[in-house]
């Protein structure tokens, strides 16, 4: 099902534009309303598609299209039902879809479903979770944040990760958030504030490693959540080498990120989580590794996970996500969760509830060994996302804490597999070779096309083409003038939004061929120095490019074979992109030992 099908009451309150108190009338006093289909007895969790459906058939759906989507987020149902095939439709202006998130704000929902519901209770209450998804219960709360409990973010910038954990709890933790940059946390404030759901919070200015804001809940916190800055790996190691937040050792000057993971765990609680997001380089690096072993031979570290590129809210930051939990008595000595969603297609398909990490956690504990760690005589598991690594074998080597070293995501190709797609592409590069264009030499008496020149700025002043700027919409068969070096392209009218394009040159059909005049065009703007930062030719400089004077038919008689010569060159370069694919596939055949190094007869 869906994930933002699937919600608890408060949730459903939230959407139908009511109190909560009025959800749960509906679920006592009517026989009919929906029941439950996830979550525990504490905190069902619904189909909001039924519980729309429930909506109209009694009644309800007038009042509540009555109240509109307020600024508190809610949502009213819409009549007429407007959707193929007599689906409601509901409005979600208010709530953007999850593919038009930006990476951080993406992040910050991924790290705050990764808490566990007990974050939201007292310490003394339960230690467990349950199979739900986000808690939910009835009534008021005390919002002088007296007995709640603490979420920490100690680099929270403007409150991204702490809105999250508010979106998920609502008014039953206490927010608390830290920055260094004053405009940030003001900002962090101000959208707290905003909140309609969000309980008790404070944000304090100062750099929470030397000036920790925050030393009262030292070992008090339900939970921390963390995107340290990771484009700044250095920390004041000589300044707070004796500090007693490195409880797994002092990191190494450059081993910033570590020093970050140290302190969010410092402020735990006894079953306290920490979720803290690093980059690769901290999985791996040889002067962390002491850091690592400890953490897992402690049982502090819970789960590594892998995120797709881009996921970071730094551009070009590849992340993972460190889950650590503070032991209660003996340590524990479970494994530890390695998930591996680096190849996932999509940011928006990593999980965003707790109840499908949950499940993650548990198909990863059930599963056999990965590949590379089948005992004698076993048969490769095959391929998946999730797998328990013991933290003995951790331990056993370098402590390298990348998911892809211990996950295998990828189905072997099998020897005949690679066979046949050998077969197809040599079948493909025979009837490319056949089809290679072979032009005849000009003849001694024909003029070579630059005979005679014109400028775009001639042809510009008598119509036959306009220079348009880069945010102009291009239409089909204009020439785009692309930066970075990149040559002029003809454009499809399908283009989306490309801020990599410098001007757009609109033709007159009747007087110009496109790709004659993007060739030809080509060839002389590389002739000319580019002097700005774009790597592309000034206006000015465009129109001082030339392009042959020629009648329209023989324009598109070059036009068509500079178009057909693009096609080939677009298809060998598929075809070499397939060829080294399976050249790659071949090679980690016979690296794994699925593929022998004697050659096979056709």
């Amino acid at each position: 099902m869906d994930g933002q099908d699937e919600m608890t009451a408060a949730a459903i309150a939230r959407r139908a534009g009511v109190g909560r108190a009025a959800v749960s009338n509906w679920r006592r006093r009517h026989e009919d309303f929906p029941k439950p289909i996830g979550g525990g007895s504490t905190n069902p969790t619904y189909s909001w598609a039924k519980v729309e459906a429930w909506l109209r058939e009694t009644g309800r759906a007038d009042q509540l299209a009555m109240s509109g989507r307020t600024e508190t987020g809610t949502q009213s149902i819409n009549d007429p039902i407007r959707a193929a095939g007599g689906r409601a439709e509901v409005s979600t202006e208010a709530e953007p879809a999850v593919t038009s998130l930006t990476s951080g704000a993406l992040l910050a929902r991924v790290i705050a479903s990764l808490l566990p519901l007990s974050t939201a209770a007292g310490p003394g209450d339960r230690d467990g979770d349950t199979d739900g998804d986000d808690g939910e219960a009835d009534g008021d709360f005390d919002l002088s944040g007296a007995g709640l409990p603490a979420v920490l973010d100690p680099t929270c910038a403007a409150g991204e990760l702490l809105l999250s954990v508010a979106d998920r709890f609502e008014n039953r933790v206490r927010l608390l958030g830290q920055d260094n940059d004053e405009s940030a946390a003001q900002r962090a404030a101000l959208n707290l504030r905003s909140h309609p759901l969000a309980g008790p919070y404070e944000i304090r200015f100062g750099d929470s490693l030397r000036e920790n804001q925050f030393t009262d809940i030292l070992g008090r916190a339900a939970a921390v959540v963390c995107e340290p800055p990771l484009d700044h790996p250095a920390w004041p190691a000589d300044e707070l080498a004796a500090d007693r937040r490195w409880e797994f050792g002092i990191p190494a000057p450059r081993d910033g990120e570590l020093a970050w993971v140290q302190h969010c765990y410092a402020h735990l609680r006894p079953h306290g989580t920490a979720v803290v997001a690093v980059t690769p380089r901290t999985c791996v690096s040889p002067s962390g590794q002491p850091i690592r072993e400890e953490m897992v031979r402690s049982g502090a570290l819970l789960a590594v996970i892998a995120l797709p590129p881009g996921m970071s809210s730094l551009p070009d930051t590849d992340v993972c996500l460190w889950v650590l939990r503070r032991p209660y008595g003996d340590t524990d000595g479970g494994p530890v969760v390695m998930i591996d969603l680096s190849r996932v297609a999509a940011m928006a398909d990593v999980p965003q509830q707790h109840s499908v990490w949950r499940r993650l956690f548990q198909e990863a504990e059930a599963a056999p060994p990965a590949s590379g760690q089948a005992r004698a005589g076993q048969a490769d598991p095959g391929p998946a996302v999730a797998r328990a690594v013991p933290r003995l074998r951790l331990l056993g080597g370098d402590a390298n804490l990348l998911p892809s070293r211990h996950v295998t995501t990828r189905v072997e190709a099998s020897a005949e597999d690679l066979a046949e797609v050998t077969d197809r592409l040599a079948a493909l590069y025979a009837r490319i070779g056949a089809g290679l264009p072979r032009f005849a030499a000009a003849s001694a008496g024909s003029r070579p096309p630059h005979t005679y020149m014109t400028t775009l700025a001639e042809l510009e002043r008598t119509g036959a083409l306009r220079i348009r700027p880069r945010d102009t919409t291009p239409r089909c068969g204009d020439v785009l003038i692309r930066t970075m070096g990149r040559s002029p392209v003809v454009a499809t009218g399908a283009e989306a939004s490309d801020a990599r394009i410098a001007h757009v040159v609109e033709l007159n059909a009747d007087r110009l061929d496109a790709h004659f005049v993007a060739t030809f065009l080509d060839v002389d703007a590389r002739a000319m120095p580019v002097a700005n930062t774009l790597g592309a030719l000034s206006r000015e400089d465009l129109r001082r490019c030339r392009i042959p004077r020629m009648s329209l038919p023989e324009q598109r008689r070059y036009g068509a074979e500079f178009h057909r010569l693009d096609e080939l060159r677009d298809a060998l370069s598929v075809l070499a992109r397939l060829s080294a694919t399976v050249i790659e596939r071949t090679v980690h055949g016979l690296t794994v030992g699925t593929l022998d190094p004697g050659r096979s007869a056709h």
